[in-house]
This record gives structure tokens, sequence and C-alpha cells, in this order.
């Protein structure tokens, strides 16, 4: 697993936007930028639309105010369903990205296999990210919903 004090590994990540589909690689994402990256194991699932996301979306200005450029989203899921997602839930100030294949997941060692539910899936986290090098890094136990909440990061900044 990725830990801090390390450089995230090379990869692209999709983004539906108005302009049609974005890709965006590791190194143009997080170069000369503070980032809060966030990840949850699936877009519409229960607490990842009731708690995680729209903490981010409440407190996106807050967090923003400490000095990070971009704040991102990312999930096991197509880009389709990360912008639905997103316009779902409000986050026009979040960028929604898409690990389709899940290979961004798993080059950071956090892949959660939930079997028949939902297959290969991100472990839910949240990092602080300075200019590619993770400062911060919040993994939840399993089944858990505390260390990666708006509230911790925005605390750690």
């Amino acid at each position: 697993m990725i830990q801090q004090g390390q450089s995230l590994p090379n990869g692209t990540l999709s983004q539906l936007t108005d302009d049609g589909m974005q890709s965006h690689t590791t190194q143009e994402l997080f170069a000369n930028k503070t980032v809060v990256l966030f990840a949850v194991p699936g877009a519409f699932t229960p607490t990842c639309s009731e708690a995680h996301l729209p903490g981010f979306v409440v407190l996106a200005d807050k967090i923003k105010e400490k000095g990070v450029d971009v704040i991102a989203c990312v999930a096991v899921n197509d880009a389709f369903v990360m912008q639905a997602w997103g316009e779902a839930q409000n986050a026009s100030e979040l960028m929604m990205l898409a690990d389709g294949d899940a290979s961004f997941t798993k080059s950071l060692g956090l892949v959660l296999d939930t079997e028949g539910f939902g297959g290969i899936r991100s472990q839910r986290y949240a990092m602080i990210v300075e200019n590619g090098v993770v400062k911060q890094l919040n993994v939840e136990e399993g089944g858990q919903f505390e260390v990666s909440s708006a509230e911790a990061i925005l605390a750690a900044l």
C-alpha cells in the first residue's frame, strides 16, 4: 500500500465533462498543486452518497481556503456513472474521476474485493497530496467511515 511521503504512481483517470471525455494523467493532476483525493467503494452506494461525497461538497470552500487547489473523488466506476453521480450530488466544485479498470487503485495497493456484490473496488480513503507526494493518508478499516471524512481532512490541513 502506498505510504505517506511516497510519490503517487503514474496512472490515468477519466472524467466526463461538458467538453466530452477527458483523460487525466496523475502527473498532470497532481503536479505543482495541493490536492485532496478521496476514494469511495462505489458511486450511488449508501455511505458514499449519504455521507462521504456530501461532506466534501458542503466543505469544499473551507477546504480550498486552506490552500487546496483541487478536490477530487475517485471510484472504480466508469466516467458516465461518476458524472451522473456528481450531478445528482451537486458536486460541481469537485472533480469526479473514474478508475474504470481499477488500474490506479491497484497501483496504490488500495483494492477492495467485494466479490459477488460488486467485484474489484477501491477501499475508502482520503489523502492530501502536495506536488504528487502523499502528505496525509487516511484509510478506513473495513466498513468504517471516520478518518476519510471531509471533516477529518479539513482538520488535517
